[in-house]
């Protein structure tokens, strides 16, 4: 595979990733949660990334998208920009 497309929420702490990856076990949907939550401005797109390719990302992020079968969300993946659940869609 030589791309995958993700979303992402990007929070400060893991225990705030944690919640949220509760509050979709609860049936709110990822997006919604983004746009809420995320500090990243791809939050307004419901985390929307695009499509990337191997070495667009940093490598934790990286090795956690590309692992992710199409619509399954990560555990909390920690860069040095906080805590990131990564949802794949392509």
């Amino acid at each position: 595979m030589t791309s995958v497309a993700a979303k992402h929420i990007l929070v400060d702490a893991k225990h705030e990733a944690e919640d949220l990856l509760k509050k979709m076990g609860e049936g709110q949907s990822f997006e919604d949660l983004a746009q809420k939550f995320s500090k990243c401005p791809s939050g307004r797109q419901g985390g929307d990334l695009g499509e990337f390719g191997r070495g667009r990302m940093v490598p934790s992020f990286e090795e956690a998208a590309f692992a992710l079968g199409v619509d399954e969300v990560s555990s909390p993946v920690q860069t040095q920009f906080g805590y990131h659940l990564i949802k794949r869609y392509k």
